[in-house]
């Protein structure tokens, strides 16, 4: 049968498969379109069977935020390598994806292709095209309560935050945006464990006053002071790791805290941060 150059140019605009793919399914389908359609979708499911056990550890952070900047989706979708996230049809998915996040505020993955079942199909169509696993791993929206969220994606779009403040008035966002901004980027450079040093888990504190207490013991220090001492390393710990006692990337004269204070002062204000997401590629914890 006699397959046309122009009906190999529609069945790609319709699936963005190759040419050599289009021309064989059209041949098989004995030049239907609709049908070319379905074999092409079923060599891609064929192909994501046969990645299903490949690792998936590229890929790219994506963000969304409202126009009135108090919601926010973030996304990470993978891929096996680096030249695939960085293709039109890996982006565009990955796109979808986080338009369907903000849309329908899913608290899971699972629950994102529930409410977004189109996006099952157009995942199984994205692995026939580029021949590679991929998957969406991780999926949030942070919504403010009264306030304002920020979003930072790192060149690359390998690693993303966003931040949701509290308590923030909207004739206050655009004097404020800038250093909320700040704070994420620090977020991301910093990788803070908390907000604030009643949020770090009791078990990773006891860890760690255990520790230092063993530390200075070996050193040959007192028992009676061993407290005191990991006391004292557990506040070190503290500033380092809780995002509001960190100093500040741009002036490490001042905290996170000092700033915040500061601002409220200057502008009759009590905003607060409420929370944040810091999402590097390929983590552990998904």
């Amino acid at each position: 049968m006699n397959i046309t150059a122009a009906q190999v140019n529609e069945l790609r605009q319709k699936t963005g498969a190759g040419m050599m793919d289009c021309k064989k399914a059209l041949l098989e389908a004995e030049g239907n379109i609709e049908k070319a359609v379905e074999i092409l979708r079923k060599k891609g499911a064929a192909v994501a069977a046969k990645r299903a056990d490949r690792d998936a550890k590229e890929g790219i952070i994506l963000t969304k935020i409202s126009e009135g900047k108090n919601s926010v989706a973030i996304v990470e979708v993978n891929c096996e390598t680096d030249f695939v996230a960085k293709s039109t049809d890996f982006v565009n998915y990955s796109t979808e994806v986080v338009n369907a996040a903000f849309t329908s505020n899913p608290v899971s993955v699972a629950e994102l292709f529930e409410k977004n079942p189109k996006l099952i199909d157009g995942l199984t169509e994205l692995v026939g095209k580029v021949g590679e696993k991929s998957e969406v791993s991780r999926v949030a929206v942070l919504t403010a309560e009264n306030g304002l969220v920020v979003d930072y994606i790192h060149p690359g779009s390998k690693l993303g935050v966003v931040v949701r403040y509290d308590n923030l008035p909207t004739d206050k966002f655009a004097e404020f945006e800038a250093m909320g901004k700040d704070f994420a980027m620090q977020v991301a450079a910093m990788k803070p464990l908390a907000i604030y040093r009643d949020e770090v888990p009791q078990e990773l504190v006891n860890s760690e006053i255990e520790i230092y207490k063993e530390v200075a013991k070996k050193e040959g220090k007192p028992e009676h002071i061993l407290e005191k001492i990991a006391q004292g390393k557990l506040n070190k710990y503290y500033q380092e790791n809780c995002l509001a006692e960190q100093a500040f990337i741009k002036d490490n004269s001042k905290t996170i805290t000092d700033l915040i204070n500061e601002f409220n002062k200057h502008h009759g204000t009590s905003l607060k941060i409420h929370s944040f997401l810091r999402f590097h590629l390929g983590d552990e914890q998904k």
